[in-house]
């Protein structure tokens, strides 16, 4: 059965993700997650690229679970993490001017993959109950900014610190020519896998539509 009264915790201080959960009538708790990405990655051997986004998703929203465990009554904590598989390789955030330029010229007029894994905690009574996690895959067909408009948006600072250099829902939406997939996956969370990963820890999406809750200083 449902559990009406479920508080939604989103491990994620993303406002691309938040925004995308308010628009589709859910008010997340947001809970930053401590998580060293780097370690996480480096303590896996051989992974292929889906494990890599969705172990880190599912450290992040354990992180968080852990942390609110004993606070919160009934709740989900959901952690993601994207990455864009171009010529073999995951592309994280770019972090410099420069790796973001050399990066747009790579993908530019061509395709990448973009990778989001998804994970969910269910905490029931306080303790944690059940998990669940996926991986969302999205073709972005990327077009090809000139020299003027690649520095120009490299100035704007955005794709410094969004998964693969770019975003579709910002400035970096005029230079994408096409999405084949789940666009609000390449945002950063895919509503179809989260509802159907709620669903198998026993949450109905529709549960928390209404439910209103404050940020956490956690």
């Amino acid at each position: 059965m449902p559990i009406v009264s479920t508080v939604f915790v989103l491990a994620s201080a993303s406002p691309a993700r938040r925004a995308v959960l308010r628009a589709a009538g859910v008010e997340p708790r947001i809970v930053v997650s401590h998580v060293d990405e780097d370690a996480v990655v480096a303590g896996l051997a051989n992974p292929d690229h889906d494990e890599v986004v969705v172990t880190l998703a599912a450290a992040k929203a354990a992180d968080v679970a852990a942390r609110v465990a004993g606070t919160l009554g009934d709740a989900v904590v959901v952690g993601c993490d994207s990455m864009l598989l171009v010529g073999g390789e995951l592309a994280g955030k770019p972090g410099t001017a420069q790796a973001a330029r050399d990066r747009w010229l790579r993908m530019a007029g061509g395709t990448g993959e973009l990778l989001t894994g998804h994970a969910v905690v269910r905490l029931s009574g306080g303790a944690p109950a059940a998990t669940a996690e996926g991986v969302c895959s999205t073709t972005i067909r990327f077009g090809r900014p000139d020299p003027a408009e690649l520095e120009a948006y490299l100035g704007t600072g955005e794709p410094l610190s969004v998964a693969g250099g770019f975003t579709i829902d910002g400035r970096g939406g005029w230079f994408v020519d096409g999405v084949d997939g789940d666009p609000s996956s390449v945002v950063g969370i895919s509503l179809p896998l989260t509802r159907r990963l709620l669903a198998e820890v026993g949450v109905s999406v529709v549960s928390m539509w209404c439910a209103t809750t404050a940020d956490s200083p956690v």
